[in-house]
């Protein structure tokens, strides 16, 4: 898989962009600010069908602009795919793909796939749950495109729960929305489960080639007791959970059971990597899951675009060179540096200069 072709209107610091991109690596080089990692932004977000990097779509609407849009072609297994997303702040997004409308953009999800590495990647490790379940969660979706409706099905009864909370309302108001909680929080935590027994071998393996100290583990922390991998248990357990903290979430007025409280736990050895590990081994763990996730593609028949976004000034030399390796075997590498010599010499392509919102090919 390779884009082809991308265009921007109206997004973020680009009034329009026309982009031609190669199979192979791309480099795009400009001091910070300069607009290269907008670039790889767009493409993400037509990946997640959401920001990378923000929570929220007005950013990424240049000032002064009511809409932003992003074009893009895909190149496949011998196929050409145009998919155009026009993104709104204010109301729902709009999508077409070969120029033909979709009824929801979520029909866009799968057309690209696409694994990033940043130096945000720290905060998988460092960060909050939220951090580390949004992972978990924009995996699942790449893989299996129909699991998004899931997590936003889950989200708006969980939005809606919560409001009934608030307010105090009578249990008989609560029931449906137990019911919904349960059967999409269910199915969540089931497709997180199997999506960490395929990854943490593909991890563990991605962390000993980078450190050879102390073994690397996955794990998951719930909210429910043995959580399993058939969304029909998880469902009951759910449902009997709340039975049992329904007087703790009526006085703090807030759902206590449910994937939104989960977390992926990271390990080192017998401790948690969060407030244990050194710089270099938080690194190498970070690195270990986004290597295990391009692999995980692979081993799925996919050819993943891969992007390095601004990673190789924060990396050691071991680290770097492994990257180099996957760089080097992937169909498609888009690669951000601030200037020139961040870039490892092993590193060759399609060069661009990155100034004030402005692309030029070197």
């Amino acid at each position: 898989m390779h884009v082809s072709h991308l265009s921007l209107t109206d997004f973020r610091s680009y009034s329009s962009l026309d982009l031609k991109l190669q199979p192979g690596q791309n480099i795009f080089i400009g001091e910070n600010g300069e607009g290269k990692t907008n670039i790889i932004e767009s493409l993400m977000y037509l990946a997640l069908l959401s920001s990378h990097r923000i929570s929220s779509d007005q950013p990424l609407v240049k000032l002064g602009a009511e809409r932003t849009y992003v074009r893009a072609k895909i190149e496949s297994d011998e196929r050409t795919t145009l998919v155009e997303l026009e993104i709104n702040a204010s109301k729902a997004n709009r999508a077409k793909v070969n120029q033909n409308p979709v009824r929801s953009q979520k029909e866009l999800l799968g057309i690209v796939k696409s694994i990033c590495f940043s130096p945000e990647d720290l905060d998988l490790v460092r960060g909050d749950p939220s951090e580390r379940r949004s992972f978990l969660d924009q995996l699942l979706i790449q893989r299996s495109p129909r699991l998004a409706g899931v997590i936003t099905d889950y989200e708006r009864a969980l939005k809606q729960r919560n409001s009934l909370l608030k307010s105090r309302a009578p249990q008989a108001a609560l029931e449906p929305w137990n019911e919904h909680l349960a059967n999409f929080g269910g199915e969540v935590i089931a497709g997180r489960l199997s999506l960490i027994q395929e990854l943490e071998p593909l991890f563990q393996d991605a962390y000993k080639n980078l450190s050879t100290k102390k073994a690397a583990k996955l794990g998951y922390k719930s909210s429910i007791v043995n959580p399993t991998t058939d969304k029909n248990e998880n469902k009951s357990k759910i449902l009997a959970t709340l039975m049992e903290v329904s007087n703790q979430e009526r006085d703090r007025g807030v759902s206590l059971v449910g994937p939104h409280r989960d977390d992926l736990l990271l390990n080192l050895g017998d401790h948690p990597v969060k407030g244990y590990a050194s710089h270099g081994e938080s690194w190498s763990i970070a690195l270990a899951l986004r290597l295990a996730s391009y692999q995980l593609f692979i081993n799925d028949g996919d050819k993943p675009i891969l992007i390095l976004d601004d990673v190789f000034s924060e990396l050691d030399e071991g680290r770097r060179e492994k990257l180099i390796t996957i760089s080097s075997s992937a169909e498609q590498t888009l690669i951000t540096v601030a200037v020139e010599s961040d870039l490892p010499p092993e590193i060759t392509g399609t060069r661009f200069k990155v100034t004030s919102g402005k692309v030029a090919q070197l």
